[in-house]
């Protein structure tokens, strides 16, 4: 197979997920993709900044206070003071965190749908390949965290992650 062929179906097949992943979170949720990134975000680090959670969701400061207050408005997001009052402090919920676990497992019916068209061995060595390439794509703390902003950190933990360990990595020769 050619290698332009190759990177073709590579791109075919991360559109295809990727627009799977988010259309059942948002089936799951009954919110948009960036409500359920911020849910899946916010569930393992409480106290994150509206600031920082913009960071990881890739959007303005302002589009993510619009996303918090609405998330807040429907008692899925909880705010709390911060060191100063420029601070706000974000924490889920606790119909929050049962909506984070929805979608993490519509998400999760989703990947393993297309991992059971593969056998054990196959499965293996695409675990693999995919490590080596987020290892090799992960070039910042902040791009780490954008790729893992839809990931089940449970699943994938910090010690585990081939993202997490090269973001490490880079902080730690700097």
């Amino acid at each position: 197979m050619h290698e332009s062929q190759i990177g073709n179906l590579l791109g075919a097949l991360s559109l295809e997920l990727s627009g799977a992943q988010e259309l059942a979170a948002q089936k799951a949720a009954g919110l948009g993709t960036s409500a359920c990134a911020a849910l899946v975000t916010l569930g393992p680090y409480p106290g994150m900044t509206v600031g920082e959670l913009a960071k990881i969701l890739s959007l303005s400061h302002s589009v993510t206070v619009r996303l918090v207050d609405s998330l807040a408005e429907a008692e899925l997001v909880a705010r709390k003071p911060g060191k100063d009052r420029r601070y706000v402090r974000l924490r889920l919920t606790s119909q929050g965190a049962a909506l984070r676990h929805k979608i993490l497992a519509a998400r999760a019916s989703v990947l393993s749908g297309a991992l059971a068209l593969l056998d054990r061995d196959e499965r293996a060595e695409l675990g693999q390949l995919l490590s080596i390439m987020l290892t090799g794509l992960t070039q910042s703390r902040e791009q780490a965290d954008h790729i893992c902003r839809f990931c089940d950190e449970d699943a994938c933990p910090a010690r585990r992650c081939p993202v997490e360990c090269k973001a490490i990595s880079i902080a730690g020769a700097q």
